[in-house]
């Protein structure tokens, strides 16, 4: 296909994301993208290639007017990619700009696995476990700590704090620990705050 048609990836803003096997094609007309639309799968087909049929749609995407409010029948619409969702929001100066923020599904998945590692951890020392989250904590930040996505990465970290105290509870039979209790272990080993890392308008 690269032989008959160069496509070229645009990684904009600065920002690299990790290689990938999904592909956004914008349009500036909707009769376009769906004349598009109806032969990509034919031409996919030609190199024993076929496309996605849950991951593969049309987003109305246009750039919301300047000013107005919409209707919630007429918003653009949204998309996932590189566990981002893509959005239109509005600056602080009120123009439409697009926004990403932390997919809901990987959020999901990233927790799972933070709650599943302690729960096999949580007889470890406390400054074991601490070691740990911190790790995952920036790691997390260091993919997903794009700016724009600072409200995700709070939320994050306060369910990863929630749950160690979960977690922590049920080192015993004994009555679980109190937010008090909790909250004075924090002052000796408190997780970082969330960060962001990458600016997506730095060149």
């Amino acid at each position: 296909m690269s032989r008959e048609i160069p496509v070229r990836f645009c990684e904009g803003g600065g920002v690299r994301f990790p290689s990938a096997t999904r592909l956004v094609i914008v349009f500036s007309h909707e009769a376009d993208a769906r004349r598009v639309m109806d032969v990509l799968p034919k031409r996919f087909g030609k190199y024993g290639l076929t496309l996605h049929p849950e991951k593969t749609r049309l987003v109305p995407f246009r750039r919301p007017p300047y000013g107005q409010r919409l209707k919630r029948d007429t918003r653009p619409g949204t998309f996932d990619l590189l566990g981002f969702t893509h959005y239109w929001g509005t600056a602080q100066k009120g123009y439409p700009l697009v926004r990403r923020k932390t997919a809901r599904s990987r959020l999901r998945r990233a927790l799972k696995s933070i709650s599943e590692w302690m729960r096999q951890a949580r007889h470890l020392p406390i400054e074991e476990q601490h070691e740990a989250l911190v790790r995952k904590l920036k790691g997390h930040d260091g993919y997903y700590g794009i700016t724009g996505n600072g409200r995700s990465l709070d939320a994050f970290r306060h369910e990863v704090t929630r749950l160690w105290r979960y977690w922590l509870s049920r080192r015993s039979q004994r009555a679980g620990m109190r937010w008090e209790q909790f909250h004075a272990m924090e002052q000796r080993y408190a997780l970082p705050r969330s960060r962001v890392v990458h600016s997506v308008y730095r060149a």
